[in-house]
């Protein structure tokens, strides 16, 4: 190669470095190298004194039992996900702590307590129990919006063991049907429909034409009451349940069933964009322990934060950093349906300030986008109540780092540039800005 000639890699070079302020240092959970000093000397120990950190029925003997390439995380170990987001809570000061907060494309807000999801999720459990018959070891198949309803119905198959699946709400209805058929899921569970742009995306309509392309194990469909009189769908009595009906009279309280730290949590397929999708199966003990500690770790998480993690319930973004990481840590998390663009470009700025989002945690796709529909859609809201920002998806070129870190941190909010992917389950890289200096583009 002619040397006047830039390759690849000094054209992406960087050496610029940035540091956390004082006072986020200062006030961050990890303050020096400590946990990475225990890692070193005893990584197993290290695992194990985290997954001590969820609470279990019984407890390990062996932390590790990896007969290559098979491992199994604290094999003898017995737990459940869904208890260890809701019931630890009701005994301590969280119990009426806000756990998710809502807001529809079309301005419908919602907020809900630890206390009031736990008894929304009680409540499904037991409607699949007792209705359906879904049991331990039962797939089934979420094709939601981003909707609470999608955190109680994941919440409520983890309760009783079953394992669920959920499926993108864009994604067409072959796209569905291979997934449903694939895992081998017996229920379905839907809404009417969801916003995307100002349209409804008909969703119980793909179902149908789902489940009418070939055969499959499913013999039930059951629907939410989201946008029930506004989407267009087909009813078939004997197949489609609606759930605002079927939890009429269900008293909550259903207990978690003991899960073996090995058995599945959930399967999640890849979008299938580079050939057939693959589904990743996650199982329990192990996906906990690491998706618990590194929301803490990564996000510097507090208990007065409020949390808003951009991805859609569809991907693994959504199931670790939506859902079970930060609820595991009795987080106040933020969701909103729709897309960043609508009804304005200024729609992600405008939530941040009407809830004080503290934590926020998005995709350099999306990075580049707010680039270059441009500041003045930033500039007239109050981003001030924001204290760290994070990326994820893939790598963040050092030019939009840097316009996050200048206009949407301020220059005073550092950035978690976080690397990991759907089979990992969670991250396997990132600074952690209160001891690592940040340089742009670089995990």
């Amino acid at each position: 190669m002619n040397q006047m000639t830039p390759t690849i890699d000094s054209l992406l070079s960087e050496d610029r470095v940035f540091k956390a302020s004082d006072t986020f240092r200062n006030h961050s959970m990890i303050q020096n190298d400590s946990d990475y000093q225990k890692a070193a000397q005893n990584r197993l120990q290290f695992w194990d004194d985290r997954a001590r950190e969820l609470t279990w029925f019984t407890h390990w003997e062996t932390t590790l039992s990896w007969d290559r390439p098979h491992a199994q995380w604290f094999k003898e170990g017995t737990l459940n996900a869904s208890y260890n987001c809701l019931d630890v809570h009701l005994d301590t000061p969280r119990k009426n702590k806000i756990a998710l907060i809502w807001e529809g494309e079309d301005g419908q807000k919602k907020s809900i307590t630890y206390y009031e999801l736990w008894q929304s999720v009680t409540v499904a459990a037991r409607c699949l129990k007792d209705t359906f018959n879904v049991s331990s070891g039962d797939r089934v198949t979420l094709y939601m919006p981003l909707i609470i309803d999608a955190v109680v119905m994941m919440l409520a198959c983890a309760r009783i063991g079953a394992i669920h699946s959920v499926v993108f709400g864009g994604f067409s209805a072959q796209a569905l049907y291979d997934r449903i058929v694939d895992s081998g899921s017996k229920l379905v569970i839907t809404s009417f429909g969801g916003y995307r742009r100002g349209k409804i995306l008909n969703l119980k309509a793909t179902v149908d034409d789902a489940l009418s392309r070939g055969p499959s194990l499913v013999d039930a469909v059951l629907c939410t009451n989201y946008l029930k009189e506004d989407a267009d769908y087909h009813w078939d009595d004997d197949r489609d349940y609606l759930y605002e009906s079927l939890k009429e009279g269900v008293e909550p309280g259903l207990v978690a069933k003991q899960m073996n730290s090995e058995d599945t949590l959930f399967i999640l397929y890849t979008s299938g964009t580079t050939g057939k999708p693959k589904g990743i199966m996650h199982s329990t003990g192990g996906y906990m322990t690491h998706a618990k500690y590194s929301t803490r770790a990564v996000f510097d998480l507090k208990d007065h934060d409020v949390y808003w993690c951009t991805a859609d319930i569809g991907w693994i973004t959504g199931h670790t950093y939506l859902v079970y990481g930060p609820l595991s840590n009795g987080a106040t998390v933020f969701m909103a349906e729709g897309a960043p663009d609508y009804p304005t470009k200024s729609r992600f700025w405008s939530l941040v300030e009407d809830y004080e989002v503290s934590i926020f945690y998005t995709a350099p796709t999306a990075i580049r986008a707010f680039m270059k529909w441009g500041n003045a859609f930033i500039d007239s809201q109050d981003l001030s109540s924001l204290r760290l920002l994070g990326t994820v998806g893939e790598p963040i070129n050092p030019e939009a780092w840097t316009w996050y870190y200048d206009t949407i941190g301020q220059k005073r909010c550092p950035i978690v540039d976080t690397w990991w992917q759907t089979e990992t389950g969670g991250i396997m890289i990132s600074n952690i800005p209160s001891i690592n200096d940040m340089k742009p583009g670089s995990a």
